[in-house]
């Protein structure tokens, strides 16, 4: 009984051995996220027309690397995490500026970095340190503070620079996730009602406004969406192929390798955006709800890391990732079906791509953080709390 205690104490405290760490580790996560990984290989073998090259072999590598990077992420205290998350913010907005001054331009957008070794885009990495300084922010507030308009100004201008910045890139899916994931933090953190109100109330009335600004291409998508047959070769190409695969491959597939959309070159982006099309064309429907399944699972585990955490800043982090995790999925998977404008949001852990990899590795990394650290208790100022 004094054993059980003194190790209670020690857990909230969060003075655990390396070892005490790995053995809290969730590995039914890790193998739900590594059969996402594993799907994602067998696509891409797939979109090479049977070859590991250019696409399997490298996201196998990327995955590795990933998976080292989350084991790492969540051996580090959770109060670290708390302590240099504007720090994190701060650098990620450095990098959206460098951006501006010397990114790569890439199917008419400027938002990347060339690193040599890697192309790194920071706007996605942005996307987990908003989550973090949001957490930071809010960690130590109540139902009085988060009713004040004047206390919001600071998390407000956070999510409001990073934004602009990417929408200038352009990448209006980015910014548009980034709005949507740091909302669900303002109403987790206690944000009055009546503030969202204000806010879509006056989101609306600005759309004839935002309508004028919009790039051309982002009007056409817009457009195509609202009827993609109004140019079936030119901007309503790609959904109405992404349809066509759909529908063709029936409940339980083609086969594999045997997808016809795909492999004759009718399907665009395969390896990426329309990669979940792919499988439903050579797996059929039931293999598209099966991928879904999965992704309900790492979902529901995200949510019940977020209820166990003793610590406020980790229950806002395990909030903020998951949510996260989900606009991805929701975001592809509409987009793939014609229910929202084509942007480009990867699937996660299945379409080809090295940062939005990388990011997403690093979130589940401090999502299986706050699982670890779950029974450390952080005071107001991010010291152990022991009341």
């Amino acid at each position: 009984m004094i054993g059980d205690g003194l190790m209670t104490a020690r857990l909230r405290r969060g003075e655990m051995t390396l070892g005490e760490k790995l053995w809290q580790v969730s590995w039914s996560l890790l193998l739900l996220i590594g059969a996402l990984a594993g799907i994602g290989v067998a696509m891409l073998y797939s979109a090479a027309n049977g070859n590991m090259d250019p696409w399997a072999s490298r996201h196998i590598a990327r995955f590795s690397v990933g998976l080292a990077l989350l084991l790492v992420v969540a051996m580090v205290d959770i109060r670290q995490w708390m302590r240099y998350a504007y720090w994190l913010y701060a650098l990620a907005l450095v990098l959206l500026v460098a951006v501006e001054v010397r990114g790569t331009i890439g199917m008419g957008a400027q938002r990347w970095i060339d690193l040599g070794v890697f192309q790194l885009q920071p706007s996605e990495l942005m996307k987990v340190t908003l989550v973090l300084a949001l957490a930071r922010f809010f960690h130590g507030a109540d139902l009085a503070d988060t009713g004040r308009p004047l206390y919001l100004i600071l998390p407000t201008v956070l999510v409001l620079v990073p934004v602009a910045l990417v929408l200038k890139q352009p990448d209006l899916g980015t910014a548009l996730m980034m709005l949507a994931g740091a909302g669900v933090l303002f109403f987790v953190a206690g944000v009055r009602l009546w503030m969202f109100g204000l806010v879509v109330a006056l989101g609306l009335a600005a759309i004839p406004v935002a309508w004028q600004v919009l790039h051309d291409y982002q009007k056409q998508r817009v457009l195509t969406f609202i009827n993609p047959e109004r140019d079936p070769l030119g901007a309503g190409y790609h959904i109405l192929q992404s349809k066509i695969a759909l529908g063709s491959g029936g409940l339980t597939g083609k086969g594999f390798l045997e997808g016809t959309q795909s492999h004759l070159n009718f399907l665009p982006e395969k390896q990426t955006d329309f990669i979940f099309v792919m499988l439903a064309e050579e797996f059929g429907m039931l293999a598209g709800m099966g991928l879904l399944l999965l992704y309900v699972l790492v979902l529901t585990y995200g949510l019940a890391i977020a209820l166990r955490a003793r610590n406020h800043f980790g229950r806002l982090v395990a909030i903020g990732v998951t949510f996260t995790f989900f606009l991805y999925v929701f975001i592809n998977v509409a987009m793939v079906m014609g229910l929202i404008p084509v942007v480009g949001v990867p699937l996660p852990l299945v379409s080809y791509g090295g940062t939005a990899m990388m990011t997403l590795m690093l979130a589940f990394g401090l999502l299986m953080s706050v699982w670890v650290h779950r029974d450390v208790q952080i005071g107001r100022r991010g010291a152990y709390d022991d009341g």
